[in-house]
């Protein structure tokens, strides 16, 4: 099975393992934002305890062993351990997918670029991984660059995909990215 680094670090981040303890830092940053939230599965929250179940469930996730984890990484500016973001990996069978958010004041400086560039070029070196991939809706441009620029190749549109909840209950088209062997 897959098992990533439970810390990482690039030039201007961190990432670690998440704490329930985060939930406080995590709902001010940017989980409690209908603009972040925006083209994600969820919607804001408005309770930092459901948030904080849902962060002791991701670090959770580092210690299954019989089905497939969630590996989550709570992203921190360099020399700090205050979250501004998250990014994960989810691996089923020889594919890893990838997700992230990021706090809206930090959008723009290609920060999530750098970490998804970094774990994509971790999956990828991995003996046991033919395919790395992410996908963002299709109005969601900036996610789209970040993905390319990260060194994932547009592969097409996924129709009627994924919810978006903030937006509506109708499933919305995808663009789907990867990078194979």
């Amino acid at each position: 099975m897959l098992r990533p680094p439970e810390t990482f670090a690039t030039a201007r981040l961190s990432a670690r393992r998440p704490r329930a303890d985060d939930a406080p830092a995590v709902l001010a940053a940017y989980a409690n934002d209908a603009e972040v939230t925006r083209y994600l599965a969820w919607t804001p929250y408005q309770r930092v305890e459901l948030l904080a179940d849902f962060l002791r469930e991701r670090a959770a996730d580092w210690e299954r062993t019989k089905t497939a984890p969630h590996y989550a990484w709570m992203l921190c500016l360099r020399g700090t351990d205050t979250p501004i973001g998250s990014i994960g990996l989810m691996p089923d069978g020889r594919k890893v997918m990838c997700g992230y958010v990021l706090a809206k004041k930090f959008w723009g400086r290609g920060m999530m670029t750098e970490a998804l560039r970094h774990l994509l070029d971790w999956a990828i070196a991995q003996p046991d991984v033919d395919r790395v991939w992410a996908y963002c809706d299709l109005e969601n441009s900036a996610s789209i660059r970040v993905m390319e620029k990260a060194g994932l190749a547009r592969e097409g549109i996924l129709r009627r995909w994924h919810a978006c909840p903030t937006i509506g209950p109708a499933l919305r088209d995808c663009v789907v990215c990867s990078k194979v062997k």
